[in-house]
């Protein structure tokens, strides 16, 4: 590891407080020049949060597409986790102080009937090990600066990382669908905000096939010892940009046939 265990749980606590006093903190990667994927920040932050009575729910997938990979520099996607605290109601209200900088994306969330395990997962386990799949927003904040402001430099995957994915909350709504029921490359959404029409997309955007990012989770944490477990859900990876929020906006994705989900940021 590039960083010392002192300095990741420096990191994990800068990152914590930046959270709760809703003011951003400097790049990781300006500060840690040598920091690595390999230092484990977030587990570190995560771990925070569980001392707190936080509960892991299950995952978020990110950086699904090859646009997102290559203004970071990376060929592969990143990952974040969701708590029982990032879940908000279909139609319901989003509070907005609780935030920095909401963005929010139009995804599926896949909910696991079985355990999924790596190495070796493939499209086809995920699809055998998932009950329903759900339209979902996820709703993004970033508890780093996007751009730093003396170098402007951007963010680099290891900040992404640390920052849990940039993962903030999720809303499910919409009509629930077994996954073989529908060729889930072809589910589209149409992305409202305040009644204009902001972003479409199709789930093919995630990878060629969501299944396939989720796939890459459950190999991506078995060297860890983990898995994907009965009853979490995995937010697959967003298949439109995502849309930049404030105070009194309404946003609403339309997936068609398969229902719609929308939240109020009050």
């Amino acid at each position: 590891m590039a960083l010392s265990n002192d300095d990741i749980r420096a990191c994990a606590n800068r990152l914590h407080q930046a959270e709760k006093t809703r003011t951003q903190i400097r790049q990781l990667s300006q500060d840690f020049p040598d920091i690595s994927i390999a230092d484990a920040i977030q587990k570190a932050w995560v771990d925070i949060k569980i001392a707190e009575r936080r509960i892991v729910r299950g995952h978020k997938i990110g950086l699904t597409s090859k646009a997102m990979q290559s203004a970071l520099g990376i060929n592969e996607p990143d990952s974040g986790v969701l708590l029982d605290d990032m879940f908000f109601a279909d139609g319901g209200l989003v509070p907005t102080e609780r935030f920095i900088a909401t963005r929010v994306e139009a995804e599926l969330a896949f909910v696991m009937s079985k355990r999924l395990a790596g190495p070796d997962c493939t499209l086809f386990d995920v699809l055998n090990a998932t009950d329903f799949v759900v339209p979902a927003l996820e709703i993004l904040d970033t508890r780093i600066e996007r751009v730093d402001p003396r170098t402007k430099a951007t963010r680099k995957i290891f900040d992404t990382i640390a920052d849990n994915a940039a993962n903030a909350g999720i809303v499910l709504g919409g009509r629930p669908i077994r996954p073989l029921d529908a060729d889930l490359r072809w589910i589209g959404a149409l992305c409202f905000k305040n009644g204009q029409l902001e972003e479409t997309g199709l789930a093919a955007g995630v990878l060629n096939h969501p299944a396939t990012a989720v796939a890459w989770l459950a190999n991506k944490i078995a060297p860890l010892g983990l898995a994907l477990e009965p009853g979490q859900i995995v937010l697959a990876g967003s298949f439109i940009r995502p849309i930049e929020t404030r105070k009194g906006d309404t946003i609403q994705a339309d997936y068609g046939a398969y229902g719609s989900v929308s939240c109020y940021f009050a």
